[in-house]
């Protein structure tokens, strides 16, 4: 599973009691996915600017761009045009690419 993102130091550690509660049963599934969404970061959104940015930056084209993240290349077209918008572990590895460059795949 992959490490969970946390608003701030203070959330990771009212999530952290609220998950011990949750082992506990002393808070039900509801309750937790509530403190999930107070406390966890939302992935980022990237717009089909950003996007192509982003793989310009890297140097690569989009079957290339598309092989490094995984998806098709027509996935990378339609989020360079709008069609759709990267989401949830996508838009995790943009994220990380923007800040540290393609080659951290690599």
């Amino acid at each position: 599973m992959a490490a969970k993102r946390f608003k701030s130091d203070a959330f990771e550690a009212i999530h952290s009691a609220a998950s011990g509660l949750h082992r506990s049963k002393l808070i039900d599934k509801t309750t937790m996915r509530e403190y999930d969404e107070l406390c966890l970061e939302e992935p980022p959104h990237f717009e089909a600017k950003d996007v192509v940015l982003i793989r310009k930056a890297a140097k690569v084209s989009q079957p290339v761009f598309a092989l490094y993240l995984n998806t098709s290349t027509s996935t990378v077209q339609k989020w360079e045009t709008g069609q759709k918008q990267p989401s949830g572990m996508a838009a995790r590895l943009l994220q990380v690419i923007k800040k540290h460059g393609l080659e951290v795949l690599a």
